[in-house]
């Protein structure tokens, strides 16, 4: 299975989707929300990553998730491919970082999940 992940990984670039703009990370809260240069907050489609607050709170991973996002992304100019706009406001999409789709990567290190109940909204969850 991890195998076969980092494949889809590996051949998962903005060119096999919807032509992605690019917009600069700021900064990432947890390991699936992340806020850009101009203010916008982008909620990463199709997976899920440890809460670092609340009643499913799981502090340790959760931070572990979070770290290892900010190194793929904060500072850098990323490739979005947005999806919808969640109940929060937030702009749900797909990142990419040197044509490697982010959300994969984060499944493929172990620091997130297929979110099911959102897998429709990305061609390689389902």
């Amino acid at each position: 299975m991890a195998i076969q992940l980092l494949a889809t990984v590996m051949l998962a670039s903005p060119a096999q989707t919807a032509a992605p703009e690019s917009v600069t990370i700021s900064d990432c809260y947890d390991g699936d929300t992340c806020r850009t240069t101009d203010g916008e907050r982008i909620r990463l489609a199709c997976i899920d990553t440890p809460e670092l607050r609340g009643k499913r709170a799981d502090p340790v991973p959760a931070r572990a998730a979070r770290d290892h996002l900010r190194g793929m992304v904060v500072g850098r100019s990323v490739g979005l491919r947005r999806i919808t706009i969640d109940r929060y406001g937030r702009t749900v999409a797909e990142l990419f970082v040197d044509e490697m789709n982010v959300q994969l990567v984060m499944i493929s290190s172990g620091y997130a999940r297929i979110d099911w109940r959102y897998a429709d909204q990305c061609s390689w969850a389902s």
